[in-house]
């Protein structure tokens, strides 16, 4: 029986793997510090393991052999090795082998699950750049870049650098397609490349202003049919034709472009139709036009086009169809969201934080523009045909205002009211009543509208100089809207008028508080500190505007007003010469130049300013005494005659100036024409003793009979004028002598009566006697009025401070005025 064997039953032979034992987690192997270490380091490593049979696995628990014994050895790695059995035989794979094992195990050999003893990986290859694919690529992408390049230069501006780009991958765009040629791949040419290439181009030419060379690569892609959709490129090239104003070529290319869009494309369709309307319009074919905006308006309305068509039949003046296309164009839809969506609520905290952030985002300016171009067109159409539409100014304003009321902009009917009065003073209505009458009618209405009709009301009670109710209508303004800078001006003026000039100031600079870019409120400010005496502060306010107002004449007058106020004439001379640059017609410049350069000793340069300012403006009396007084310095009489006979003829009662017609006349030698002068000056002003004077002398020199009756004449004046000297003084001191002795002695108060009426009697035979006979111009002035020179209106205006206006009548320039010799009688 030793010798027999029972047999058993086999073990299996896979039995246990699938056996979860926590040694075997390796999810938390990361986190092990000693396993860490051990792969990091040397730290933990074991000599190789020994198997009892090479190739057998060797586990921490027995295993079933092909002869029924079991092998106990434990694993230095603490992990089964399994693959090979002890005959050798073959044994099935397991999944532990993607974890680092094998099926065999060579002596000697590390545990090494991460890979580190294979040491670094192989370096890349490099690329072979000289491979002709390699080339193109490389050359495709600067050609890109160069493109790129191109448009990021004109997006800033740099429209040289720009086209230069634009050229050079133009150039870049051939050396590739050649390459492609050499290298026998033609038919791989990128054509999108292409496409990019000269369209960039055409468009830097364009925006250069190059349009022929523009054209030119247009007419390249457009004749090339393998670029697909190139015809509508063709809008392009037409609108070049319409800035060069070749309007029929415009026209045809526009309509060329139409033809090859398809009705898919809508929107494109209605903008070349647009197009084509406008190039109508500038060639003078309304009626054509008429007939692209009307399809216009029937397919796809929009505001541009309805005001265009309006213009069209204002042009035609066809009154039916203007107020239709009226109706029209205040129905176009907008588009626009109701401004309510952006009042905050007080419930909702995510939903107003929504609004806080969309308030003042892009979509939302770009909806507030839109209705502002809407209003600005539907105001414009509206002032436009209310004179054309009725026979009346009024009832057709009054028919605009009413269709305005009944549409989607019921806020533009007060404006429009608010025009109409500005329109009555446009037309010449100085009465002003109807345009008072029609700002009056918004004394009740909603604070806006109040602040606004106030604000004119009181600048036209400002111009009439009826300063009470301008201060009235300032205050209204100002109580509507406190934040209105118009209002706030217009009072800072009706004070500026009182002399009040610190009040002026303090109503002028809460205008620039609420408003920072009022100009008008800092010109006045300039002008209150120039009046206050404050020259450093009025010349600080008009530096700031002239960096506002750069090519404003009238801010850097002032500046040269302060300059020479400051007695710094270089600094002034140098804004003149600004002024005069902006507007060289200006005779007040011009002569306040000659004053200057007079005044340090340049006569020469004096007087060709002078001169100047007589040739645009030859009735300025103290430039003709200038130019006359420098002839006869420089020993020209003759040339000094005409300058002071203009101004006999400015002012025909002042006897100076005959005077020194005759005094030329007689400086020049021409005794006998200085003789009929005189003799002229004497039938004119009998009394003048200087007149008498010089005839004297000239008949004495001449050895003429009527020097006696010259001289007898000059006696009997000159003692007229010592009688009249004696009562003119015994008058002032019995009037003296009366304050003194004060009211009781009557006798004395009426001998000075009597003396003071008998000498206003003798002035007023004086006066009647110097007055010209029945066939002589008559001044009705008094002497002493005539006496005064001529300002030009640009100095008073000057220094006038400007009004704060919420709709402006007038543009508030001072335009020089150019007056020419056919004002005065020759």
């Amino acid at each position: 029986m030793e010798h027999v064997h029972l047999a058993v039953e086999e073990d299996d032979l896979y039995s246990g793997y699938n056996d979860y034992n926590p040694t075997f987690d390796s999810e938390e192997l990361e986190n092990d510090v000693g396993f860490q270490q051990a792969v990091r380091t040397s730290h933990g490593r074991r000599p190789p393991m020994t198997a009892k049979f090479p190739g057998t696995p060797i586990g921490p628990r027995s295993l079933a052999s092909s002869f029924g014994a079991r092998l106990h050895m434990a694993s230095s790695m603490g992990r089964p090795m399994t693959g090979a059995v002890q005959d050798g035989s073959a044994r099935p794979m397991t999944a532990v082998k993607a974890a680092g094992y094998t099926s065999s195990l060579s002596r000697g050999s590390a545990f090494d699950p991460l890979g580190q003893s294979r040491g670094p990986a192989p370096a890349l290859e490099a690329k072979n750049e000289d491979t002709p694919e390699e080339k193109i690529k490389i050359l495709e992408k600067k050609v890109n870049d160069l493109i790129e390049e191109s448009c990021m230069a004109q997006s800033m501006g740099a429209l040289q650098v720009a086209l230069e780009k634009a050229k050079e991958a133009g150039r870049k765009e051939r050396a590739l397609v050649r390459q492609r040629e050499q290298s026998g791949s033609a038919d791989h040419i990128n054509l999108d490349l292409t496409y990019s290439v000269l369209l960039n181009l055409a468009n830097q030419y364009t925006n250069n202003e190059m349009y022929p060379e523009a054209l030119n690569s247009y007419q390249i892609i457009v004749k090339n049919k393998m670029f697909s959709n190139a015809g509508r490129l063709k809008v392009n090239m037409a609108n070049i034709y319409f800035k060069q104003k070749n309007y029929p070529k415009a026209i045809k290319f526009y309509r060329m472009a139409l033809d090859q869009i398809t009705n898919a494309h809508k929107e494109m369709r209605i903008k070349i139709m647009q197009n084509i309307g406008v190039v109508f319009i500038c060639m003078g074919q309304y009626t054509d036009a008429i007939t692209s905006f009307e399809h216009i308006m029937s397919e796809s309305p929009n505001i541009k086009t309805g005001f265009n068509l309006i213009l069209c039949y204002y042009a035609i003046g066809d009154r039916e169809r203007m107020k239709k296309a009226f109706q029209k164009l205040i129905s176009v839809p907008l588009g626009i969201d109701d401004e309510d969506k952006y009042i905050p609520s007080n419930e909702d905290t995510s939903s107003n934080m929504v609004i806080e952030a969309i308030k003042n985002d892009k979509l939302h300016q770009m909806e507030r523009d839109l209705k502002t171009l809407a209003e600005k067109y539907i105001m414009t159409a509206a002032k436009l045909i209310a004179p054309a539409i009725e026979t009346l100014f009024a009832t057709g304003f009054d028919w605009c205002v009413d269709m305005v009321k009944s549409s989607q902009y019921v806020e533009l009917a007060n404006d429009l009211e608010i025009n109409k009065a500005i329109t009555y003073l446009r037309q010449k209505d100085f009465k002003q009543v109807r345009a008072v009458e029609t700002l009056k009618a918004f004394e009740k209405k909603d604070s806006r509208v109040k602040s606004a009709a106030a604000t004119n009301l009181s600048f036209l009670y400002f111009l009439e100089k009826d300063y009470d109710q301008a201060d009235r209508y300032a205050d209204l303004a100002m109580n509507a809207d406190r934040y209105n800078p118009a209002a706030l001006i217009n009072k800072g003026n009706t004070v500026f008028v009182k002399q009040d000039y610190e009040k002026a100031a303090e109503f002028y600079k809460e205008a620039l508080r609420n408003d920072s870019s009022c100009t008008e409120g800092l010109y006045n400010l300039g002008l209150t500190y120039q009046r206050l005496n404050r020259l450093e502060e009025a010349l600080d306010c008009f530096l700031k505007l002239h960096a506002i107002l750069r090519n404003s004449s009238q801010v850097m007058y002032q500046l040269a007003s302060l300059y020479e106020l400051l007695e710094n004439p270089e600094q002034a001379i140098e804004w003149l010469m600004q002024v005069i640059s902006v507007t060289p017609t200006d005779a007040q410049a011009l002569a306040k130049l000659g004053e200057l350069h007079d005044g340090e000793g340049d006569k020469s340069q004096a007087f060709q300013y002078y001169y100047e300012s007589f040739r645009y403006f030859p009735s300025n009396i103290h430039v003709i005494e200038w130019l006359g007084a420098y002839y006869i310095e420089t020993q020209f009489c003759e040339k000094a005659i005409q300058y002071f006979e203009r101004a006999t003829l400015i002012q025909p009662t002042q006897v100076k100036w005959q005077l020194m017609v005759a005094s030329c006349y007689r400086r020049s030698g021409n005794s006998q024409k200085a003789l009929e002068t005189y003799k002229e000056i004497h039938r004119k002003f009998p009394e003048n003793v200087e007149c008498l004077r010089f005839l004297v002398r000239l008949c004495t020199d001449m050895q003429l009979k009527e020097a006696q009756d010259y001289a007898t004449k000059l006696k009997k004046v000159e003692k007229m004028k010592e009688i009249r000297e004696q009562r003119i003084k015994s008058g002032r001191e019995g009037s003296a002598r009366s304050r003194r002795e004060g009211r009781e002695s009557s006798a004395g108060s009426a001998d000075s009566g009597r003396s003071s009426s008998s000498t206003k009697g003798e002035r007023l035979s004086a006066k009647m006697r110097s007055l010209p006979g029945s066939n002589e111009p008559y001044e009705a002035s008094s002497p002493k009025e005539l006496d005064a020179s001529y300002v030009d209106p640009l100095g008073p205006q000057m220094d006038r401070p400007k009004t704060g206006v919420k709709k402006r009548v007038e543009d508030d320039d001072f335009a020089d005025e150019e007056l020419g010799d056919d004002l005065l009688p020759e």
